[in-house]
């Protein structure tokens, strides 16, 4: 598994354990993932965005 499957695989299942969007985004080499509400636009370069309130099947 990638490095950024692992993050998203992890970034989903905390938006879905803290029920709120998370943003998974990259810093350098690393990648991290915040409360969507905590952040700013423009303030990271965002990869993905979770939502467990949305319901559409995963792809």
């Amino acid at each position: 598994m990638s490095d950024l499957a692992l993050a998203q695989n992890h970034a989903f299942q905390l938006a879905r354990t803290l029920m709120v969007p998370v943003t998974l985004f990259r810093s350098g080499n690393e990648f991290g993932v915040l409360p969507s509400d905590e952040l700013e636009d423009g303030e990271v370069d965002a990869i993905a965005e979770f939502d467990p309130f949305d319901h559409r099947p995963a792809h």
